[in-house]
């Protein structure tokens, strides 16, 4: 039986089929590689803001001499970054979700790379201070879009390892900054002195505007949203309430005033509260979902978001304090001294996520509070033990330990706030997230004026005695920072106990789900890749 060839037009209609088959999996790995890209650049302008919290405070004395700047300039410098990014996070993330979470990152990325480039020229201390503020607020606009872009653009099953990837870069970028700083700053190049910290967000900046134009895709909330400027107005004004009087209440020895502000927040926060709910009733377009709170894992979440700022609030700070001033290192040894710390975060926060959380649940983040807690015991015990004879070396343990509890936590939390969160909320859930992280932080820092500098009495104590004294107000410090997260393994419990199984099996949903096609993209290919 002879074979005949297939006709003209049967060949014709094969190599379509094949074709198509073929374009299946190139459409699958360009839309995969494309997202993977896109989280690389939100997570680099994550770590950009993360290091520029911190970045600053080693090259104060440096700031300090270049420019003359006076004590309250100095104070700005540092505050008014902190200030600004906290009073603008919940509305830049409502931004994003009313006009499109891509073209607000990529307008918070342009300005804090702008805002950078002005303080690293800044002529005098009032220039530095105004691009701080600026810093700060494009910060607001930039931050929240972050975990915003992943939430929609990730499939739930997905999330996981990829919030296990962000916990790691927070890790990384809390202990970055001082060590960064103090290398910039000693190495002077081309003696620039202090403002290659903050010329070096340039390069970066640029970077991200570039790769994020192309690879990001444009995402917003599936129902038309109006800003509420009453609310915008309302939050602001409590926020700066609560953490200015914070931020500047040592420094002024604790006037009334400053009392009086905190207190008058709460207020203020209940009338926003009132006030969001009557925006909600009468056209569906508050600032704050405040139906997120009947979310309980979402609840729970921002309850151990707040506790945990305030563990970081303190510890950071008399951690410095204490290897700087009490012990008279120099800030490239404090900050080579943290690197135990920061790869035990980056490590441990991979692995909870991918490998230990869907096993265990919220045993995990327990765990990561108990061993935190221990490497916090055990670093008291080393501080009293060897005094400020204490080297590097005698740190590692107690700092391995903490930075493994941390690691154990920061990166499943992310995940188990935003796991039942409607994607058109996004936005506003991941500011609520940062706002409540920040609050917790400028809470944080208040006490350290009680657990700190409470202990330490300034007006007797004698040149000789700065040692010790610093020593044991650390040790008090570290006490307070242990009581803490003994309150955060009880908050714990309200988390959900096991990962939640998604219902929207990996492909989104709704008038969110598809995002607007990049420029040279097919819009089929989403489709293509499920």
């Amino acid at each position: 039986m002879s074979s005949q060839p297939p006709s003209p037009a049967q060949g014709s209609a094969a190599d379509s089929i094949s074709a198509a088959a073929e374009d299946v999996p190139a459409a699958r790995s360009a839309a995969d590689r494309r997202r993977w890209i896109a989280l690389a650049v939100v997570m680099t302008a994550a770590f950009m803001d993360l290091v520029d919290v911190t970045i600053v405070n080693i090259a104060i004395p440096s700031i300090e001499r270049d420019l003359g700047a006076s004590f309250g300039a100095i104070q700005w410098i540092t505050a008014g970054y902190a200030l600004a990014f906290a009073a603008g996070l919940i509305t830049g993330g409502r931004l994003g979700d009313i006009y499109g979470r891509k073209r607000l990152f990529l307008l918070g990325i342009t300005g804090f790379t702008i805002a950078s480039a002005l303080c690293g020229f800044a002529a005098n201390p009032e220039m530095l201070v105004a691009s701080r503020l600026l810093q700060g607020a494009t910060a607001a606009m930039m931050v929240p879009q972050v975990l915003a872009i992943i939430h929609v653009t990730f499939p739930a099953h997905e999330r996981g390892k990829v919030f296990g990837m962000f916990g790691a870069v927070i890790g990384l970028g809390a202990v970055s900054g001082p060590l960064l700083g103090a290398l910039l700053t000693q190495w002077n190049l081309f003696g620039l002195e202090w403002r290659p910290i903050f010329l070096i967000n340039l390069p970066v900046g640029i970077a991200g505007i570039i790769l994020g134009r192309t690879f990001i895709s444009e995402s917003r909330a599936p129902k038309a949203l109006r800003l509420d400027l009453i609310g915008v107005a309302l939050v602001t004004v409590a926020l700066l309430m609560l953490v200015y009087p914070l931020t500047r209440g040592r420094e002024l020895d604790w006037p009334l005033w400053g009392h009086l502000c905190m207190a008058g927040s709460l207020f203020v926060f209940a009338a926003f509260g009132v006030y969001e709910k009557y925006k909600t009733k009468r056209d569906g377009s508050p600032l704050v979902e405040l139906s997120l709170f009947r979310v309980k894992s979402f609840a729970a979440g921002i309850a151990v978001q707040l506790t945990f700022g305030i563990v970081c609030g303190i510890f950071f700070l008399v951690w410095t304090l204490y290897m700087q001033i009490g012990l008279g290192w120099t800030p490239l040894r404090a900050g080579l001294t943290g690197v135990p710390f920061s790869l035990a975060v980056s490590t441990a926060a991979g692995v909870s996520v991918q490998k230990l959380v869907p096993r265990f649940g919220r045993k995990v983040l327990q765990a990561g509070a108990i061993i935190m807690a221990t490497g916090l015991l055990l670093y008291i015990w080393e501080a009293g033990r060897y005094g400020t004879g204490i080297h590097s070396w005698q740190m590692i343990l107690p700092l391995t330990a903490m930075g493994a509890g941390m690691g154990l936590i920061v990166a499943p939390l992310t995940d188990a706030v935003l796991s039942e969160v409607p994607r058109e909320h996004s936005g506003s859930a991941s500011g609520l997230i940062n706002t409540t992280m920040q609050m917790g932080n400028a809470l944080g820092l208040g006490l350290v004026s009680v657990v700190f500098f409470g202990v330490i009495d300034e007006e007797r104590l004698l040149p000789g005695q700065v040692g010790t004294a610093f020593a044991e107000a650390f040790q008090n410090s570290l006490w307070w920072v242990a009581g803490v997260l003994a309150v955060i393994f009880l908050l714990m419990f309200a988390l959900p106990a096991r990962p939640k199984q998604h219902i929207e099996g990996g492909a989104p949903s709704g008038d969110d789900a598809r995002p607007e096609p990049v420029a040279g993209q097919r819009e089929e290919a989403p489709a293509l890749a499920h």
